[in-house]
């Protein structure tokens, strides 16, 4: 009876009533009858309204939020309710949903407990499968993007993982505004099509209100960002952009390392890689000395390596127009030295070059920074999970962790 007392002051259902419970200390389970008050009437699960009772179907077993490390089960014989609109239907019960196993109190419980643990954990610390935990997700996160308001959205990045072998990726999309960093959607492969299929959710209104646009080079993004959102700023990845001129000096490096070993010379470039990659305030004191021997010789790396930290100054303009200029002088120092690695990426620079000055145009309030960092979560929640087999489980995951989705309100809250 103190349990009874105990469930209806965590979790009431209006024309319900639980009858008995009972102890199988066997299974740890509590058992707790339920039946439907006096003279109440069922709800249509069509039409969700009331009528009279047809017949009753045998008892159903409902999960219910552990107590005091006992399985609760809810057991319960439906009823059909002889609906005048949709005919003879089965009724809906306040505390669970369709033909779930478990009820709506328990799968948001399960839902917050996943979202801090693996789901294998939490299958296992609650006396459940990881099948149930599953389901409870997809309950939540299914009602969360029913429920969710996507608008007003004035900043996005996109941007893509790979999430499994044989090269499969995501294309995920993050609002990045001030106020609000979430994921708004996951599309499969990184095509044309998928991120297409982001402006198609959102509509043709949002998209016109979105100012700012976040995203790398990869060419199928920035066309759909050209033809669907073209009044916003498309501003240039400059993670990406260092990442590819790091690359352009790592070949240098080890193209002229190889050459130098195979001519019989003294191998100077050997274990320097990170010397002339990490930035200067990052080295520690064994690299700094070791760098500041290797910037004596006259070597196509100590060339590329002054060409690279000579860019960092790009960053330090406010000014668009004075930021262009240091890049087109750039980009023409960098053309004459014939360096090869290093000529690509001041190629791809100029071509490119109107949206990686956006970024000063947005007076530098926008960056992929955020992009990553929300990346690196993304990673944590797949990595949590030693990875998801199926594309469907890897986007309720990434939906419940990173979306900020909206939650059922219950009675009580039993965490």
């Amino acid at each position: 009876m103190q349990l009874i007392t105990l469930l209806n002051h965590c979790q009431r259902f209006p024309g319900f009533v639980y009858e008995r419970a009972r102890l199988d200390a066997q299974s740890q389970t509590i058992e707790i009858d339920v039946r439907p008050r006096r003279n109440s009437k069922p709800v249509c699960s069509g039409c969700q309204q009331r009528g009279s009772t047809y017949d009753h179907l045998t008892e159903r077993r409902f999960e219910f939020v552990p107590f005091w490390g006992f399985m609760v089960v809810l057991l319960y014989r439906m009823r059909r309710v002889a609906c005048p609109t949709c005919g003879v239907k089965v009724e809906q019960v306040p505390w669970g949903c369709g033909k779930h196993q478990l009820t709506t109190a328990y799968m948001v419980f399960l839902a917050h407990w996943a979202k801090k643990l693996s789901w294998q954990e939490t299958a296992l610390s609650f006396r459940t499968s990881w099948e149930k935990v599953c389901q409870a997700v997809e309950y939540v996160v299914q009602w969360g993007l029913a429920q969710r308001t996507l608008g007003p959205i004035s900043a996005i990045g996109v941007d893509e993982i790979q999430y499994a072998k044989g090269h499969k990726y995501l294309t995920l999309v993050y609002q990045i505004d001030a106020g609000m960093t979430r994921l708004l959607w996951i599309g499969q492969e990184r095509t044309v099509e998928s991120f297409s299929r982001f402006f198609d959710m959102i509509g043709k209104d949002l998209s016109e209100k979105i100012e700012f646009v976040c995203s790398d080079m990869w060419k199928p993004y920035l066309r759909v960002i050209r033809e669907r959102c073209s009044q916003a700023l498309n501003i240039l990845d400059r993670f990406h952009i260092v990442a590819k001129m790091n690359e352009a000096l790592d070949d240098v490096r080890a193209a002229e390392s190889r050459r130098l070993a195979q001519d019989g010379y003294e191998p100077v470039l050997k274990k320097s890689r990170w010397c002339v990659l990490k930035r200067r305030a990052n080295l520690t004191d064994h690299q700094r000395f070791r760098l500041r021997d290797l910037l004596r010789y006259n070597l196509k790396t100590v060339r590329a390596y002054l060409l690279k930290e000579d860019f960092q100054q790009f960053w330090e303009y406010d000014s668009p127009t004075w930021a262009g200029k240091f890049l087109d002088q750039w980009c023409r120092q960098v053309m004459r030295s014939r360096i090869e690695p290093m000529k690509k990426v001041a190629t791809t620079l100029r071509r490119h070059r109107e949206l990686i000055l956006n970024y000063f145009r947005a007076k530098k309030q926008f960056s992929s920074g955020i992009v990553e960092g929300l990346n690196n979560k993304v990673k944590v929640t797949m990595r949590k999970a030693y990875g998801f087999r199926t594309f469907r489980v890897t986007e309720l995951a990434l939906y419940h962790a990173l979306g900020k989705l909206p939650e059922p309100q219950l009675t009580h809250r039993f965490y």
